[in-house]
């Protein structure tokens, strides 16, 4: 078979439709935050998000109904609310972007890496290049005024060393070795990201409309507050600074930009993102306390998860993905 006419398979359609709605949900956020940033410098770097995604968006919709699959809903106009007061600060949204720009980077390399076909492969190289582009844009920016949170610095040893005893692994009662740098990745990683999560649930909650969607964005608050304080709690005890936290960049307004589904819809996006990073910080934890610390961590992640998966159901928000055929019904309808 010519490698252009290729069917799609099903993580490759799997992947089209994640690429369509977490990207129409944040575009959606990118459109308010555009509307209200008043500094020239980061309003331009929206503007180029915005007509990127736009771009993409195009070419994955071709995709999709050249192969017959139906285009997703996702998020549209009618989930942002034109006109609402500001909810964040200039530099809060520089950081969001920043950060949802992380999300896409590795988003766009999963969906290359089980990508066949030419055509999306090259679809999503260009993906890539583009988030790639936005990643260098915002850390040159944010360096440039002064807000980028650099992770801790490091002194260099003489020489290198082998592990030499067991004791390496213990953490707990103070006998346990310092943190170790590859540990530090996913502690800051995952820091940086449960901050993010906790200063968009204190802005959601402050706005929705819904006592129900309310009540558990305080709860995922509490949440992330506490996967915060675990790991910080981690690098102060190796004299190691967290980063610093963004509850003041949110407003006091209680005018809603977004619709409740786009908001309930973006935490719960957070959340399930945050499993994969918390798993690699397991995956690379040598110390036991930090290992106990990422479990817990997990294990909350899931029963907020799951709480949230039923509110979205009830309220008939969350869209299905395309589903393997029933093989059992087909038979049955003849």
């Amino acid at each position: 078979m010519e490698k252009d006419k290729l069917k799609l398979t099903s993580s490759e359609i799997g992947t089209l439709w994640g690429e369509y709605v977490n990207g129409t949900m944040t575009d959606v956020v990118n459109r308010y935050m555009f509307s209200i940033i008043e500094d020239e410098s980061i309003k331009n770097i929206f503007e180029d998000a915005i007509k990127t995604f736009e771009k993409q968006k195009k070419q994955i919709v071709i995709i999709m109904e050249n192969e017959g699959f139906p285009v997703p809903i996702g998020f549209t106009e009618s989930d942002l609310n034109k006109g609402a007061e500001r909810l964040f600060t200039d530099i809060f949204c520089l950081n969001y972007l920043h950060i949802m720009t992380l999300h896409g980077l590795l988003g766009h390399i999963t969906s290359l890496g089980v990508s066949v076909r030419k055509d999306l492969r090259d679809y999503y190289d260009s993906f890539d290049n583009d988030a790639k582009k936005m990643y260098h844009q915002t850390i040159e920016l944010l360096l440039e005024k002064g807000n980028f949170q650099r992770d801790p610095l490091f002194y260099p040893s003489r020489n290198p060393e082998f592990i030499s005893s067991q004791d390496f692994t213990d953490g707990f009662f103070g006998k346990g070795r310092r943190l170790a740098a590859t540990e530090i990745i996913s502690i800051s990683f995952n820091l940086k990201k449960s901050i993010m999560a906790k200063t968009l649930s204190i802005g959601f909650s402050q706005v929705s409309q819904s006592k129900e969607v309310r009540k558990f964005l305080e709860r995922s608050e509490k949440t992330a507050d506490g996967q915060i304080q675990s790991l910080t709690k981690i690098m102060h005890k190796d004299n190691l600074p967290a980063p610093k936290s963004w509850e003041t960049e949110v407003t006091t307004s209680t005018d809603s930009p977004f619709s409740d589904k786009l908001m309930l819809y973006h935490m719960g996006f957070l959340f399930q993102a945050a499993q994969l990073y918390h798993g690699a910080g397991l995956a690379s934890a040598m110390r036991t306390d930090l290992a106990t610390v990422y479990e817990g961590v997990i294990l909350k992640n899931l029963i907020v998860t799951k709480e949230w998966f039923n509110i979205m159901v009830k309220n008939k928000w969350l869209e299905q993905p395309p589903l393997a055929p029933n093989r059992k019904e087909i038979a049955k309808e003849k």
